[in-house]
Order: structure tokens, then sequence, then C-alpha cells
């Protein structure tokens, strides 16, 4: 008896942690609009959840390079427990970790977490694209986890959308069996058709449909500077949220039609593919190993006088985009200064590249980015290369939507420092997780500032299922003070309240507008660097 009785504890210690994630559930059913589908009701968090729901038909056979389709209406209940496979990529960013089901064509699948009870309607409503620069990403990433935000009042999904070659190829062939007669753009239709879905169908969950706030980081983000410029979706949200990035030169902004219908004529010559009937009669394979011989990232957005009319600012100058509440900004040192420098931080290289980069202007460029010791070329190099990168963009979205709406414009400069990985054989990748470390590594530089993606599950409060990092009690108190501001900002359009540091929103004739530097101590300073911006700003000619 005692052997027996040992041998069920074991077993017990065994099977407890494998099920444990379902003991704490039981089945709930809602009806959306195409039929029943059903999810789990945690009765530890109070927290319901329906994963992989559907938002459109497969885009698949036909349908491939196809604008999303209404689902058809399923008899039965469809369940909904389970992550959906995430679109179709290669491992370009392989830190990034996933809890979907396996990789497909077939991906357009949203994920719902909610705090609704039985009677409760009008929760505000928070949409999140992944990032993954329009070519890798997925809705199921536990960094964009919805729980934690639902615990603060609010429905929470998170939507696939297509990428790459699938989500994006452009081709004269397409343009023209399209009703619209123009192609591209598939994956940020994709995020128009999860918008719909949302208006349609969230009251099903406790959610408001008029207060529905998009957000997204990196790619993500850009595709919310292009959900609020875009007539089809500006009408659909309340309020936006961007960390770092915008579809504006130089950072993945959309290219004219025709440009972009050369480059998918052109990939298809160089594939040996005749037409675009020849291409969908592929297999997935097929294309997925074509794309991936290219050594192309990705294909570009696209003015396509039907999703996008014009480029994101001239759509911003004349006051035709989303006239909502917009919170936004970036990290400290986006990305390492030797992206810019390609060599050592010696006041003798950066000064050699930047008369490289900027013959005419190299010494505006020297003036705004000063560097006399190899500290500060440090600095001035990631600076320049952060600006380059992603900043500038970032700032021309915050700049054209402050001077032409009356709705209020909050902008932040994310600073807490990372702390160190548990595992001394491990990263940190370029994507905001980690990879192995290898004799072909590049060595690790003490940090200066927070890279790109770092805040992601900290505005999200997902520190505790990023398992990566030491994280410390700061860590803990930025996360909660940076999910504070979005979660205020989300439920009411002001992310002011909880006795959080105060941030005002930035006016349209600010020469040094506010900024909320987001850190162990956050506190409100005057924009410090906006010179460098407005340098860039001539530069691009945006």
């Amino acid at each position: 008896m005692k052997n027996y009785v040992i041998l069920s504890l074991a077993l017990f210690a065994i099977i407890v942690p494998v099920s444990s994630q379902e003991t704490n559930s039981f089945s709930v059913q809602t009806k959306v609009e195409n039929g029943l589908i059903e999810g789990n009701y945690n009765t530890h968090t109070g927290i319901q959840t329906y994963f992989g729901v559907p938002f459109a038909k497969p885009p698949v056979g036909e349908l491939r390079w196809k604008a999303p389709q209404p689902l058809d209406n399923w008899e039965g209940v469809k369940q909904t427990k389970q992550f959906g496979p995430r679109p179709m990529q290669t491992m370009v960013f392989g830190d990034m970790k996933s809890r979907s089901n396996g990789v497909s064509e077939d991906c357009l699948y949203l994920n719902v977490w909610t705090p609704a009870k039985r009677n409760t309607k009008d929760l505000p409503v928070l949409v999140y694209f992944y990032g993954g620069g329009n070519v890798a990403g997925d809705a199921s990433e536990p960094r964009y986890d919805g729980e934690s935000m639902a615990k603060k009042g609010m429905v929470v999904v998170t939507t696939n959308y297509r990428l790459n070659i699938f989500g994006f190829l452009a081709h004269s062939q397409l343009s023209a069996e399209a009703p619209y007669k123009a192609s591209g753009n598939y994956g940020m239709l994709d995020q128009h058709a999860a918008l719909q879905w949302v208006q349609k169908n969230i009251a099903a969950f406790g959610g408001d449909p008029q207060k529905v706030t998009i957000a997204g980081e990196s790619a993500g983000s850009i595709g919310v500077s292009a959900q609020m410029a875009s007539p089809l979706s500006k009408d659909l949200i309340a309020g936006a949220i961007g960390e770092s990035g915008a579809a504006i030169h130089p950072t993945l902004a959309p290219v004219p039609l025709a440009e972009a219908e050369q480059e998918g004529n052109d990939f298809l010559q160089k594939a040996g593919v005749e037409s675009i009937a020849d291409l969908r009669k592929l297999s997935t394979r097929d294309i997925y190993e074509m794309y991936n011989e290219s050594g192309r990232f990705g294909f570009p957005m696209v003015i396509d006088g039907y999703f996008l009319p014009k480029s994101l600012p001239e759509i911003f100058e004349e006051q035709k985009q989303a006239q909502v509440p917009l919170l936004l900004g970036w990290n400290s040192a986006e990305i390492p200064g030797m992206a810019f420098t390609q060599g050592p931080y010696t006041p003798e290289n950066f000064k050699a590249k930047v008369k490289e980069a900027y013959p005419k202007t190299y010494k505006e460029v020297l003036e705004l980015y000063p560097a006399a010791t190899a500290r500060e070329v440090e600095y001035a190099a990631t600076d320049l290369a952060s600006d380059r990168f992603i900043v500038y963009s970032t700032w021309k979205w915050f700049d054209l939507h402050r001077k032409n709406s009356q709705q209020p414009v909050y902008r932040y400069l994310y600073s807490k420092l990372r702390p160190p990985l548990k595992n001394t054989n491990l990263i940190s990748g370029l994507a905001g997780g980690t990879v192995e470390s290898t004799e072909d590594s590049p060595k690790q530089q003490e940090p200066i500032g927070a890279p790109h993606a770092c805040e992601i599950e900290y505005c999200m409060g997902n520190l505790h299922l990023v398992d990566d990092y030491a994280w410390t009690a700061e860590d803990f108190k930025v996360s909660e003070t940076m999910q504070n501001y979005f979660a205020n900002f989300i439920i009411s359009g002001n992310p002011n309240g909880q006795e959080l540091p105060e941030w005002p929103n930035a006016k349209a004739n600010d020469v040094t507008p506010p900024v909320m530097v987001i850190d162990v101590e956050s506190k409100v300073v005057e924009a410090q660097n906006d010179a460098r911006y407005q340098f860039l700003d001539k530069q691009y000619g945006n």
C-alpha cells in the first residue's frame, strides 16, 4: 500500500504541471456572427479566453494573394481553445517564441481575452498587432499575451496577418483581377478585416466597438500608422498606440503601385514562373523555398489607391487620417551604433562614415551627433543608427498628427536598461528574445540604453511570461508604470491616473514638446533632440 501511495504521488507530480492550465477552467460558449465558439473560463483569474478564432476564409488556393474574404457560417460549436497556425515565415528572427499550432498559409485567426461577466458590456478594447518586419511574427507569442491587460478591465485581441511573399506580393496580373485594380497589402487588409470582425463581434465578449484602440510594436506599430491613414480603417478605431515605427520613409514606407508590381514581376521572372496562375498552382513548400532562395526581406507596402490612396505624410497633412488620440514613442538605444560605424567606435571612423553617408551635410551631422571620444562615439553612433532605422519615422508620425489633429498626442522615451540574461550561453536577439551564443556571435557590449522591442513585455504586463532575463523589483515597477499608462489611455484616451507622474500631451506649436521618460523613476522632460529629426526630415524629403 505504501508503495502504491508513493507511486500515485509521483504520477500526480508528473501529470499536474502538464494539465494545470485546464484544471482551473471550464468551457464557455459565445455566439459570434458566423456561429458558436467554445473557449475557456479560468476560475482563478476570471478571464475568458478564445484562441484561434477565424476571422476570414483561409487564404489558400484561389484565395492566395487576394483580399481576405468573409467567413461562411458553420454548424455546431467551433473549438477555440488553441492558438491557430502562425503565418508562413522562415526564422528571420530566431529569438521569436511561439505558442501557435504550426506554420500555415491557413493563418487568419485571432485571440480574445475578456474579463466580462454575464451582464458586462461596453468594455474598452485593445487590438494588438505583432512586430517582425512584415516578414515574421505571431499573435500567440507570450510577450503579447492579453491576460494581464484584460485584468485592467478591457477586452484584448491579438491577430495574425499574412507576411512576406504571402502577404505583400504585388503583380500586374494580381492588380488586373482585383475588383479595386491593385495588389499587395494583403497583410494590411488582414489587419483591417480583423478590425471589421471586432466591430461586428466584440460586444459578444463584453466589448464596445466604439472604444477600440489599436496598438503594435515595430512592424505592428507601422501597421497601426497605416490603419490610421487608411480610408478603410480610420473610422473603426477610437485610439492608437505606436511603439517604435511608422510607415514613413525610410522605415518600410509604401511604394507606388507600379514599382511594387515591377518588383513582383521581376520576382516571378527570376523564379522561372510565367504567371500568377502558375504560381497559385505551386505548393506552399515551393513558394516558401523560392522566396527564401531569393534572399529578399519581404515586399513593400503599396500606395494602391484602395487601402492607401497616398503616402502617410500626404494623408496626415490633408487631415484625412483617423482623428483619434495617439500615444507613441521609441526606445533609447533601438539598434547598436555598429550598424552605422561598421567598425570600431573611434572619432576617426565615425567621422569617415558620416562623410560617406552625408557628403554635403556631414558638418551639420557631426554637430547634431557630437563625438570627441570613443565613449561619445558609441552614444552618437547609436543615436544616428537608431534615428535612421526607426526613430525618425516614429517622430515624423508624432509631428504630423500633433500638427494635423485636434486630438491629444502623448510621446514617450523608453529608457530602462534590461537586466542580465539568466543563461550566460544566450545572447539577446534583434526581435526581443534570445538566441544561442556561438563563436561567430558579435561580442556583447554593455548596454547604453533600451534596445528595440525590449519594452513589449513591460507595457503588456508580461514579464512573468518571459523567463530569459533576471527580472528585478525595478523591472516590475517599470512594467507597472508603463502598463498603467497604456491601460489608462486605452480606457479613456488619456494615460494619466493612479498617482502616476503627470504626462502632458504635446501641442502643435511646442518647440520642445513634453516627453515621458519611462524608467525606474519615470519623469517628463522637454524634448532634447528634435533638431536631429528636423534635419533628417529634410534629408528624407517627407
